[in-house]
């Protein structure tokens, strides 16, 4: 087996075979292939595509490249979401521990934020004390009991992704769907939950533009899911307005703790209980999230989680040094609110990067006052840009110029609904 032969037949459009894959991932993984040619293999994927069968081996073969987690000795059932990345989109912060409040496990392995969309482990890592980093004993411990444990996945977890994907970031072939779909889907399975519900965002601040696109990648990380045992569920949601009225780090956990409180956001909290109630229904778990998140059960089972990785959960949250208020030049309706522009805008703040190993501000990013569909006066605050760099608000103020939209007084306007489609 050789990688140029490899390569030659996904170039000509031809089909992997079973060999073909196990060699090629596992050669790479150990670094018997070159960069060069597995960028040469992702391009042609990317370009020429793969069925069913393919992305299934390519995914079994990146799940073998490394450990398989087992929670079969807890004494619920495991039930885990991922997002595609959005602006705003601080679901999960909410989301496992109202699913653990209603009696099933939720083991989160997530990641970081880079270019527009954010990171959910960047949003916790602004709390004091939290840790991000848990070995794969004080994970399960977490996990035990709390019912909930967000944490970065380990270095033994289908290390053959970690090294593609950083590939696929600086080569060009992030958009390619059956690397985005076995990239996704090897970890989550190697993670060992029992279900799974995927949140495939749909519009501009999401990487699917078109719902065309988005339900392609659904149903295959679907079809992967369940080719491997792994009840799999997926929503497809819209991102093109940002989720909620902020996008970073400290002010989005903020937001998150409003929910958690019985408050929040109106999409926000519809996101989070549509989510936990298809993450219970795959579970088993007959429950009410509506409930859990009324009665503040949710609120305590956050506030002990957060404390079991080291974070104060009284503590303040970091604010930005400074801010600048953007203000209303019309009066009218909102009508449009970009979810990329503001995003970019959050991240030239300083509340994501560029390249994985740059540093965040936790107090950056975007605040709203007014979602589309709201009335505005002249002058009012439309949004507060937050950084502890001021040189930066004229780089931000570049991609929230057009980002949005201001329809004369009295104008109709339908809201786009969060949950576009469901995929199972």
């Amino acid at each position: 087996m050789d990688a140029i032969s490899v390569i030659r037949t996904k170039r000509d459009r031809g089909e992997l075979g079973d060999e073909q894959i196990d060699w090629v991932i596992d050669a790479y993984t150990r670094g018997e292939v070159a960069d060069e040619q597995m960028s040469a293999l992702a391009m042609a994927i990317l370009l020429n595509g793969m069925n069913r069968r393919e992305i299934a081996r390519w995914t079994a073969a990146m799940i073998a490249s490394g450990e398989r987690m087992d929670f079969s000795s807890l004494s619920r059932p495991t039930a885990d979401k991922h997002s595609t990345g959005g602006v705003g989109d601080k679901i999960t912060l909410p989301l496992a521990p109202l699913v653990a409040a209603c009696g099933a496990a939720v083991p989160q392995l997530s990641g970081r934020g880079l270019g527009h969309t954010g990171g959910t482990l960047d949003k916790l890592e602004s709390i004091p004390g939290w840790r991000a980093l848990l070995s794969n004993e004080e994970m399960l411990h977490v996990l035990d009991t709390t019912g909930a444990v967000i944490c970065a996945a380990g270095d033994g977890l289908a290390p053959a992704d970690k090294k593609l994907y950083a590939l696929r970031d600086v080569t060009g072939t992030v958009e390619a769907i059956p690397l985005i779909a076995s990239s996704i889907m090897s970890k989550k399975i190697a993670e060992g939950t029992g279900s799974l519900v995927l949140d495939v965002k749909v519009g501009t601040g999401a990487f699917m533009k078109t719902i065309e696109d988005a339900r392609e990648l659904a149903s295959t990380m679907v079809g992967l899911g369940t080719d491997h045992g792994v009840k799999t569920v997926a929503l497809l949601t819209d991102m093109s307005t940002p989720l909620g009225l902020t996008a970073g780090n400290a002010l989005e956990v903020r937001e998150s703790v409003e929910v958690l409180a019985g408050g929040g956001p109106a999409d926000v909290v519809e996101l989070t209980i549509a989510l936990a109630r298809e993450m219970l229904d795959a579970a088993g778990v007959d429950a009410d999230p509506a409930k859990a998140l009324a009665d503040g059960s949710a609120m305590d089972v956050w506030r002990r989680m957060i404390a079991a990785q080291g974070g104060d959960p009284d503590a303040e949250l970091p604010v930005a040094r400074e801010q600048h208020v953007i203000k209303a030049p019309a009066s009218g309706v909102l009508t449009r609110l970009d979810a990329y522009g503001i995003g970019v805008a959050a991240w030239r703040l300083g509340a994501g990067r560029a390249r994985k190993e740059d540093p965040v501000q936790a107090g950056a990013g975007v605040e709203l006052h007014a979602k589309p569909g709201d009335q505005i006066t002249e002058g009012q605050p439309l949004m507060t840009l937050h950084t502890d760099t001021p040189e930066r608000f004229e780089y931000a103020l570049q991609s929230v110029e057009g980002s949005y939209d201001i329809a004369a007084p009295g104008t109709a306007f339908t809201a786009s609904p969060v949950v576009l489609e469901r995929i199972a």
